[in-house]
């Protein structure tokens, strides 16, 4: 290891290794390209910045001045890239390198000119950094290495167009390091593809996932996923919380609820400008808010200082999601917990990604009120602040609370005023029940009546309830079945009901005019309604529609009269020929048949000298007749056509010369 590497390390508290860095580091993979699967957490970081060190330095103990870079370092997301920009400027501050980022959101300008002052380290998100190749701002001539960083969430973000044109632009003779908390197959092939004989780097920590991380299951009801959030950031009260949400909506819903609760809250997602985004991660930072609520693409890869607690309001997509998330907490030797709130609708898919994550949880009832006030309760008696002495500005105030009140009203008061300081937990309904819809018990013994009148009567249960209800002074509790058949009706009746219904009736038989109500002896025997007739669907799924019955001939619509459309030019040629058109952008009508059109022209008044009588078919050559149809449209036509003004049936008249 490089002696500036040693000793930025050693000052910044690092007493020995973790295992990825160790591995990385080991000098016999120097100059070999390495495919690393960690643990989220475990130091990736600073993992490929000791292993970039021997190629970029080679003897060297601190970097000539910069040009050209000699390292890529490409991030998914814009919070990741700044992170790993920090990470590496404190690892090589004593070795004089500049490190300089390109990422999405940020001035280009600002980037094109600190590229062209110069830099040995750039890291980058690959959209922007192959804007910036093909822009020729940033020349990759003497590239020595490359690191994917989380490649697979960028594989997973579609980002592996972007990341082939980078790799196919550095120099062949690169050293090429992929890091990521999983290996599926998309960077296997990737590897195969862009890597020389990678070494596979792999720490006991990936057949044990996030050692240092407890995974609680808690089971709420369908309507306390909120309220369960609630009570669980009360219940653990950590220093900082991360609470994760699937849609940019569900972190809008969320950050309000818990703002409005109480509770110091940021949002956290991809609608978010990019100062907003470093505003939230900042008062994280500053403890100015305790709870951010975030999505997966706008967390991937953040380190919040005192991050304790991950909650997963709504459960990811697979494993490696919630292996990404859940890697938030519990980074560098830290304890966290990582808790699913889990209704029942999800508890399978809850098990199922538990298990392809190799991870073991204990499965639990989200905390109640009454468990929170104890947690309280405990915090409140275990807090520091009871074993420090009072100081001279504290003594005065002391001693007059003392001679004015009693111990009891001391403590009750100080007891009322650390609860109001806090969030009130929510109450949570059973696991398994739902107060909004309770089970309906059992009917039990009941007896039948007939009605007469059925379906041909148009009789049907809605209507009959009601009417049941206020003849007979019941609930519609107390009231059955109701089966509708062609010529009666049956309804049952709870056989406790039966004496006041019969009271209520007073001896009536008769519902409603035409509706005469008998109690029977026994349940009786309820036909099957026939099945209803469907028309026969077509291939595509949609019921044939029935064709048109006509006695006539059908009628043939190419021949019809259409007076929308415009009289064609004459042309010359005979009417058996196909008219020759010009080039043009409109679409050429469709052919006609001469005498059709012909037929549209103004008819000639009775008595002219081209008229022919009235009611007898013209059999000029150029016309057509039409087919005869029993519609009333067309007998009128015909009808007008007979007394000389209609569209059909007439001559057409001779066409004028110009």
């Amino acid at each position: 290891m490089k002696q500036a590497l040693a000793d930025a390390l050693a000052q910044r508290g690092y007493d020995k290794l973790t295992p990825v860095q160790e591995e990385v580091s080991n000098p016999k993979l120097d100059g070999s390209d390495l495919l690393v699967s960690a643990q989220t957490g475990s130091g990736k970081t600073v993992g490929f910045g000791l292993a970039l060190a021997p190629t970029l330095l080679g003897d060297a103990e601190s970097f000539s001045s910069a040009n050209s870079p000699l390292a890529l370092i490409i991030a998914p997301t814009r919070e990741l890239a700044m992170q790993v920009k920090r990470e590496l400027t404190w690892l090589y501050g004593k070795t004089g390198a500049v490190v300089a980022s390109c990422v999405g959101g940020m001035d280009m300008r600002d980037e094109r000119r600190a590229l062209s002052r110069g830099a040995h380290i750039v890291v980058a998100t690959p959209g922007r950094l192959r804007d910036h190749i093909m822009r020729k701002s940033i020349n990759l001539s003497d590239v020595k290495g490359v690191v994917l960083d989380e490649a697979d969430e960028m594989l997973d973000l579609g980002f592996r167009e972007d990341l082939e044109f980078i790799l196919a632009e550095s120099p062949d003779t690169r050293r090429t390091l992929m890091f990521s908390a999983t290996v599926p197959r998309g960077i296997a092939n990737l590897a195969k593809s862009y890597q020389k004989n990678a070494v596979r780097v792999t720490t006991v920590a990936e057949k044990s996932q996030h050692s240092d991380i407890e995974y609680q299951l808690m089971n709420v009801g369908p309507r306390d996923t909120e309220n369960a959030i609630i009570n669980v950031l009360r219940y653990f009260e950590a220093p900082n919380a991360l609470v994760f949400a699937n849609t940019r909506a569900m972190v809008n819903r969320l950050t309000t609820r818990l703002s409005n609760r109480g509770f110091s809250v940021v949002p956290l997602s991809g609608e978010l400008s990019q100062n907003e985004r470093t505003h939230a991660l900042q008062a994280m930072r500053d403890g100015r808010a305790r709870v951010c609520v975030a999505t997966d693409v706008a967390a991937r890869g953040i380190d919040l200082p005192n991050l304790d607690l991950v909650v997963h309001a709504e459960l990811p997509s697979n494993h490696e999601a919630l292996l990404h998330r859940s890697g938030r907490t519990g980074r560098a030797g830290r304890k966290g917990v990582s808790v699913l709130i889990v209704p029942p609708s999800v508890r399978r898919k809850a098990q199922r990604i538990l298990q392809s994550a190799k991870v073991v949880a204990t499965f639990s009832d989200a905390p109640s009120a009454e468990a929170v006030m104890e947690r309280d309760e405990e915090r409140m008696i275990q807090d520091p602040s009871w074993g420090e002495t009072t100081t001279d500005r504290e003594s005065g105030t002391v001693s007059k609370l003392l001679e004015t009140f009693n111990p009891e009203q001391i403590a009750t008061a100080f007891l009322r005023l650390y609860r109001s300081s806090h969030t009130a937990p929510e109450e949570l309904s059973a696991v398994g029940t739902d107060t909004k819809a309770p089970p309906r018990a059992a009917f039990g013994p009941s007896v039948w009546f007939s009605i007469t009148g059925g379906r041909a009567k148009g009789a049907e249960p809605r209507r009959y309830l009601p009417m049941l209800c206020k003849a007979g002074d019941v609930t519609r509790d107390d009231i059955g079945a109701i089966r509708i058949q062609d010529t009666e009706s049956f309804v049952e009746i709870r056989k406790a009901a039966v004496g006041g219904f019969l009271k209520a009736l007073g001896g009536k038989s008769e519902l409603e005019p035409g509706a005469n109500i008998k109690q029977l002896d026994k349940p009786p025997l309820i036909a099957n309604s026939p099945r209803p007739k469907f028309a026969p669907k077509t291939q595509s799924g949609k019921p044939e529609r029935s064709k048109p019955k006509h006695s006539a001939a059908p009628i043939d619509w190419n021949d019809a009269p259409d007076p929308r459309r415009k009289k064609p030019k004459p042309t010359g040629k005979p009417s058996g020929s196909k008219p020759t058109h010009a080039k043009s952008s409109r679409k050429p009508e469709h052919s006609r048949p001469e005498g059709v059109v012909e037929s549209y022209k103004k008819k000639p008044a009775a008595g002219a000298p081209n008229s022919k009588p009235a009611g007898k078919p013209s059999h000029s050559k150029n016309t057509t007749p039409v087919g005869k149809a029993n519609s009333k449209k067309n007998k009128a036509r015909r009808a007008a056509a007979a007394a000389g003004g209609g569209k059909g049936g007439t001559a057409a008249p001779k066409r004028k010369k110009f």
